[in-house]
């Protein structure tokens, strides 16, 4: 009776196990839909759904560009100096995620930042995502753009 109950035991965890997606997964959808909506925020409707990723009190770093430090300046920095502009392309291989305890996850990577009128892609950076899952909405409360190199 043991042995059945240990069974059915293992069973139960493993279903449950299988309903949750892995966080890796999780994240590299949230990343894939934050750089589309990024990717087309000339559109004021994409604007708005990527402002949604961040906390209103959001951190941005970026090596070149400074800090901002808050989601209100840093979607106008976008909209005045990226959307239409710049189009965002994660590098192959590059994403990792972190699980943080009882707060979030960590993304990082490796991203180019193609120019949308001549379609180069000479921009290159390192990037770190702090994600905080409030009852299971990932928000984002810091960012880090830096490493800024050509593209070889």
């Amino acid at each position: 009776m043991k042995k059945l109950c240990m069974v059915l035991l293992t069973f139960y965890s493993m279903s449950s196990l299988a309903n949750e997606i892995p966080l890796i997964d999780r994240m590299k959808a949230l990343d894939t839909e934050l750089f589309e909506s990024f990717n087309n925020c000339q559109n004021p409707k994409e604007l708005d759904k990527h402002a949604s990723f961040f906390s209103p009190d959001v951190e941005f770093y970026h090596d070149n560009g400074g800090v901002t430090w808050d989601r209100d300046t840093m979607i106008s920095n976008t909209k005045n100096n990226a959307c239409g502009v710049y189009t965002r392309k994660l590098v192959a291989g590059s994403f990792n995620v972190h699980r943080i305890k009882e707060f979030g996850a960590i993304t990082e990577g490796v991203h180019v930042f193609c120019q949308n009128k001549t379609k180069k892609c000479e921009g290159k950076a390192d990037f770190v995502i702090v994600w905080r899952n409030t009852n299971n909405k990932w928000e984002i409360t810091r960012a880090l753009s830096y490493g800024h190199r050509e593209n070889n």
